[in-house]
């Protein structure tokens, strides 16, 4: 019985299954999650190199004149689908 816990592997391999099992219902949401916030984070990445290169060309310049940044607000899977939980636009009084 003690060989078991002698090298990670072995616990690794159970958490990975019980993971599975348990959590299998959640992984797809979970994945499309993590996508998000990686794409989240490139544009974000991206948008501070491109004002870096713009502020080292012109260093008087200032951001009070700059208007908020905009993004895309995606509904979750279902959200079209009445489930009575929430009042939709049209139902607001």
């Amino acid at each position: 019985m003690g060989r078991l816990f002698d090298s990670p592997w072995p616990i690794v391999i159970i958490i990975v299954v019980a993971l599975l099992l348990f959590a299998a219902p959640k992984l797809p949401g979970m994945a499309r999650s993590l996508g998000q916030s990686m794409r989240i984070l490139r544009s974000e990445v991206k948008e501070m190199r491109s004002e870096d290169g713009k502020s080292s060309s012109s260093s008087s310049s200032s951001k009070s004149g700059e208007g908020p940044v905009e993004g895309k607000v995606i509904p979750p899977k279902g959200a079209d689908e009445g489930d009575g939980n929430s009042a939709g636009p049209s139902q607001r009084a």
